[in-house]
């Protein structure tokens, strides 16, 4: 760059990180949701980018498909994968997790998974509109605003605009040091619900059938299937039943969580848990569920872009690494539909927790490593 071409600037970037973080989003809250939707739209539309603002449903808020202001809209192009929702309550930057910086660290709700990764992508295309450079093909950014709970309305959205896409740049954080993803487990969730016989614990309780006795049984089971060598895990992670201690229950209900590593241990998994009988023939069990993102391995497409992302690191003067990681994102289902690169968005920790935080001194080489990858897929591949 010449001394008068503008240059990303971590200042910058990190106040609108900022703007993005202070307008807090649950997913569960779709009118909060949409809040942070108009103001990606408001930064966008300042660039010249087009938005398209794809309706919510089901509760949830809206979508957003941000297409560059160059290119043919219908031509393939590169597919920049984000989502603007948080699992953080209303009201959490007031008290638990207010923004702030102290030295090298930035804290705030969603600032780390996953609002500091998606700014960085409008960032990259920014500069490209300030310094008048555009690639040959159209780059999008698809923003979900369901992604924490599966993404239950999206996938049709992010599996769509995946079939057009030469090269899918997904902005989850970076893992571990600054890793990127190439490969994560497939997530299955289950909804188990026992039923047994209602009875008075004291007067009548041999006449009692206990779900919450029956459905310990039934944990102890799924949590035994957790084999790490093959790297298959199942974590019941919520449960209730019951009405009066002096009452024995006749339901009780349990939400799990099963992460596969292939479809082959996947598909015999799967098959066990909804196979799974009752201890007591008194008592019936009802499990609802599936396979909500499918897994992905480093495979040829995926080892290829990794090696262009790892060559366009070390012209900026850092080494990337990658790793694979059991947490799902929505990259689960573009991986099989074109070659996927995760893990792009701001290095940090404590996703999810009260201290979440990313690394400011990351902004820049990971904006740069963003606007890298969009020259080098957007020649067309």
């Amino acid at each position: 760059m010449t001394e008068n071409t503008p240059s990303l600037d971590t200042e910058e970037i990190l106040a609108g990180i900022r703007a993005w973080v202070e307008i807090e989003s649950p997913t569960t809250d779709a009118a909060a949701v949409n809040r942070m939707a108009d103001r990606v739209t408001a930064d966008y539309a300042a660039i010249g980018a087009r938005v398209e603002r794809l309706p919510g449903r089901d509760g949830f808020g809206d979508h957003l498909l941000v297409t560059s202001p160059w290119g043919d809209p219908d031509a393939p192009g590169i597919l920049v994968l984000s989502h603007i929702d948080t699992v953080h309550d209303l009201g959490i930057i007031d008290s638990k997790l207010p923004f702030r910086v102290e030295g090298d660290i930035a804290y705030g709700p969603g600032i780390y998974d996953m609002k500091g990764g998606a700014y960085l992508a409008l960032a990259a295309m920014r500069h490209l509109v300030r310094v008048g450079r555009t690639t040959q093909l159209p780059i999008r950014h698809l923003l979900v605003s369901e992604e924490e709970v599966g993404s239950p309305t999206s996938r049709e959205y992010i599996e769509r605009e995946a079939r057009r896409a030469v090269a899918v740049l997904v902005t989850e954080p970076a893992r571990e040091g600054g890793r990127i993803v190439t490969a994560r487990k497939g997530a299955a969730r289950f909804d188990l619900t026992v039923r047994g016989v209602l009875a008075h614990s004291g007067a009548r309780h041999q006449d009692g059938r206990s779900a919450i006795k029956e459905l310990a049984r039934q944990i102890l089971d799924i949590e035994a299937m957790t084999n790490y060598d093959t790297g298959l895990t199942l974590n019941v992670g919520v449960i209730s039943g019951g009405t009066r201690p002096n009452v024995v229950p006749d339901e009780a209900h349990a939400a799990i969580d099963m992460r596969v590593p292939n479809p082959a241990i996947a598909e015999e998994a799967i098959a066990r848990m909804l196979a799974l009988k009752p201890y007591d023939p008194d008592c019936t069990l009802e499990i609802k569920g599936g396979l909500n993102r499918p897994g992905y391995e480093k495979g040829a497409a995926i080892s290829g872009i990794f090696e262009v992302a790892k060559s366009i690191a070390a012209d900026i003067g850092f080494e990337l690494k990658d790793i694979a990681t059991g947490g799902g994102s929505d990259g689960n289902f573009t991986a099989a539909l074109a070659p996927t690169l995760d893990g792009l968005g701001v290095d940090g920790k404590g996703g999810h927790t009260h201290y979440e935080q990313l690394y400011v001194s990351s902004i820049v080489p990971r904006a740069r490593l963003m606007l890298g990858l969009f020259e080098a897929y957007g020649k067309g591949r």
